[in-house]
């Protein structure tokens, strides 16, 4: 346990992010035992102009402007900070030296905002906790000069289209860098122990408040006309994480079952021939507190992920809700869901997803959802932090010991 601490996050996801955070989640861990500075990503220049009628972007601008405080108290033990600085735009630039050149400027205006808040709130001697943040984070061990810089691992992201032409070589250099790695699953945890040896897994935590399954969840209206055995996934429904072809075989080869899918479609999804098929249901987006009525009605619920180098490493944290509400689930088989291997069904093909739905249709129990309930539950997000505190002491330990 690491308490009475400063610790600064900086990262790719805003504190506003309405579909949940990872990092939020570990900051509101963390700011239950120490002091806690979140720095929201500083807007850039082509973000300003093609989003600018996005809220989360137009209050961006504001603060720019100086209508709004930078620095926002959320709690005794947790701020907020928005960067009062313009980013340059530099993700495409060629050649290398003059993407560093142009992101060392970006990193020297994104630090000085930060340090700023330090000295408005006495921070010293503080950890820097980087989220993923490859690019605007890089030059901040040099520049702000943490007690500890710790990287958090948690996507594939330098396979994304847009850290493609520097992401790789970015955080590999980053990750030799810093003093400790920390990732979310074992794949990930592997790819930084190229660069760095003190690099761990800290597993994946889960906010299982709207999951439990001893409370009453009645049928929400738009599934009660759908007979089982329902078939269900819930989360973002992108052809960039879902494989189309794994479900439209599926509710071929089994006009009896209802495939429900809920959540927000890409426009691949939004065109694509499942739409014409009357066993399978997209209900749309839901708000958060909803999610749970419908899960509760899943005979399987399912998560068909396409596998490619952006979800190869993922833990989506959708299984362990899944689970937690005691759910039968059937996943795509990859390195990342191993350890998830007895409680889950993992498929390699099209062919035997469909398999070990059928499969876990039938060997389902109240035996068996009480174990994946106790399974799931122990991926709170109290015991990943303490794996990050843990990995973090090893790392303060043995500088001591030098």
């Amino acid at each position: 346990m690491i308490t009475n601490r400063d610790i600064i996050i900086t990262g790719l996801q805003p504190w506003e992010l309405e579909l949940g955070s990872n990092c939020v989640n570990i900051a509101q861990e963390f700011a239950k035992n120490n002091r806690v500075l979140y720095v929201n990503y500083p807007l850039n220049r082509l973000t300003a102009i093609r989003e600018k009628n996005n809220p989360s972007i137009k209050r961006r601008i504001q603060v720019l402007n100086g209508e709004i405080e930078d620095l926002e108290k959320i709690n005794d033990n947790l701020w907020v900070l928005t960067p009062k600085c313009m980013q340059e735009s530099i993700s495409q630039l060629k050649p290398n030296c003059f993407f560093d050149l142009m992101n060392k400027i970006n990193n020297r205006r994104f630090a000085k905002q930060i340090q700023k808040s330090i000295k408005k709130l006495a921070f010293n001697n503080f950890i820097l906790f980087n989220d993923n943040d490859i690019y605007r984070s890089f030059y901040l061990k040099e520049l702000l000069k943490p007690s500890i810089y710790a990287f958090y691992l948690r996507d594939n992201m330098v396979s994304v289209k847009y850290w493609r032409l520097h992401g790789d070589r970015i955080q590999s250099q980053l990750m030799h860098n810093v003093d400790v790695v920390v990732a979310n699953s074992t794949m990930l945890r592997d790819i930084g122990l190229k660069q760095n040896p003190h690099s761990y897994y800290v597993g994946q935590g889960c906010d299982f408040e709207l999951y439990d399954d001893t409370k009453t969840f009645e049928i929400p209206k738009d599934l009660s006309a759908i007979s089982s055995p329902i078939i269900g996934y819930i989360g973002a429904i992108w052809s960039l994480r879902l494989d189309i072809n794994w479900i439209r075989y599926i509710a071929k080869q089994k006009s009896e079952w209802n495939i429900v899918l809920i959540g927000p479609e890409d426009e691949n999804f939004a065109k694509s021939d499942l739409h014409n098929m009357k066993n399978i249901h997209f209900l749309g987006k839901k708000i958060q507190t909803e999610l749970a009525s419908y899960l509760k009605h899943f005979d399987v619920a399912i998560n068909p992920q396409i596998l490619s180098p952006e979800t190869i490493g993922n833990y989506p944290r959708k299984i362990d809700e899944y689970l937690a509400m005691g759910k039968p689930v059937v996943v795509r088989k990859t390195n990342a869901m191993e350890v998830f291997s007895d409680f889950c069904y993992l498929a390699d093909s099209k062919e035997e997803f469909l398999l070990e739905i059928e499969k876990a249709i039938s060997e389902n129990s109240k035996e068996k959802a009480e174990s994946r309930k106790i399974f799931a539950l122990n991926h709170t997000w109290k015991n990943s932090v303490e794996e990050i505190y843990n990995a973090i002491q090893k790392v303060e330990n043995l500088n001591k010991n030098l």
